[in-house]
């Protein structure tokens, strides 16, 4: 453990020292990227630390002890054995999760996409539920939530809505989210009284810096059109929502959240610069999911990932197994402890694939 931190502490030591090189800070990317490190190297450096000191105080209490001169140091030193050898089972065990290579992506925004799917106005209405839960957890993280584009299902709800997440960890924690959402519940729209089955899809992307991916701007149309939905008077009047559509993969973005064609534009790009991003992100996962077998993260939008159920209470990951009856809470947002679960599940599975990292 110790050699495998002191690898970690000459790392750190090296990346404290080059960001503040000034041919370092004039290069934004790779200034990030230390800071990054830089970031999640110092966490592990203060495990080291603490971890050091906890053997030292073993040796220190083992030598009170076996002296045997002083009894109400020997008390104390019993103690203090007693605290470290309870702490240093639980440290390993953190420092072993944060040793497992990190995914660079976790830490970027997110561009979150809700789609109804099978269900008709429910599955609209289910994909505004779905959206009202995001907001709420979100807002709950201290997270900002921008919307990008959406389409108003006839009954309430979206046929389609998009929108960015920023904050920290973003798209670590919100890539769990990703595939088929369904719904068991009596629509509001039924009079019979029967259960209907509906769904939605969800998409997560990691938001795309403009140095992760470059595009050419000849290889977009730029098309102008009048904004639909709430927005006062410059709504079906001015050409403020703009489309692209990157003609080499055929890829879509578009957004009319904002008055402003240039700001319009610009969110746009945004979206799509995460698109063509997450495009080849989505191969990269889909092989490594193979590779180790992942049910948890494994790209695939088509799979059916979570199931809400309203007449029993209940919510349901396939993924893992989980079942909570806490259906009206996690539907208001509270959705973190289904998250730390798939995280934990996450990290048994890169642990299990990572055995020689210790």
């Amino acid at each position: 453990m110790l050699d495998k931190l002191q690898i970690v502490k000459q790392r750190f030591d090296e990346v404290s020292d080059l960001i503040i090189q000034p041919d370092i800070i004039t290069d934004q990317k790779r200034y990030v990227q230390l800071n990054k490190e830089y970031k999640d190297l110092k966490a592990l450096v203060d495990k080291r630390e603490e971890y050091i000191e906890l053997t030292e105080n073993i040796k220190e209490a083992d030598e009170i002890i076996a002296d045997g001169s002083d009894a109400e140091m020997v008390d104390m030193a019993k103690m203090q054995l007693d605290e470290a050898k309870t702490r240093i089972p639980e440290l390993e065990e953190e420092i072993k999760v944060m040793l497992i290579p990190k995914d660079p992506e976790d830490t970027k925004n997110a561009v979150v996409e809700l789609r109804a799917g099978t269900g008709g106005d429910e599955a609209s209405i289910f994909a505004g539920d779905l959206f009202r839960m995001y907001s709420k957890y979100c807002e709950g993280r201290g997270w900002k939530v921008d919307t990008v584009d959406y389409s108003e299902g006839t009954n309430g709800g979206f046929k389609e809505i998009q929108f960015e997440v920023s904050g920290e960890d973003v798209y670590g924690t919100l890539k769990f989210e990703a595939g088929v959402h369904r719904v068991q519940r009596v629509p509001q729209t039924e009079t019979q009284g029967r259960v209907h089955t509906s769904a939605a899809t969800v998409m997560v992307f990691p938001e795309a810096e403009e140095f992760d991916v470059e595009i050419n701007p000849k290889e977009v149309r730029v098309d102008f059109f009048c904004s639909s939905g709430p927005g006062g008077q410059s709504v079906n009047t001015t050409y403020s929502a703009v489309r692209l559509t990157h003609i080499p993969t055929g890829l879509v973005a578009q957004c009319q959240d904002q008055k402003s064609q240039h700001k319009n534009k610009e969110k746009a790009f945004k979206v799509l610069r995460s698109r063509l991003y997450e495009m080849e992100l989505a191969k990269k996962n889909e092989a490594d999911a193979a590779k180790r077998g992942s049910m948890v993260t494994s790209g695939d939008r088509s799979a059916k990932i979570r199931t809400y159920n309203y007449s029993q209470g209940r919510v349901t990951d396939h993924r893992i197994g989980l079942t909570l009856y806490d259906l009206s809470n996690i539907v208001n947002g509270d959705i973190q402890k289904i998250i730390d679960e798939l995280q934990l599940a996450e990290n048994t599975e890169k642990l299990k694939a990572n055995d020689d990292v210790i």
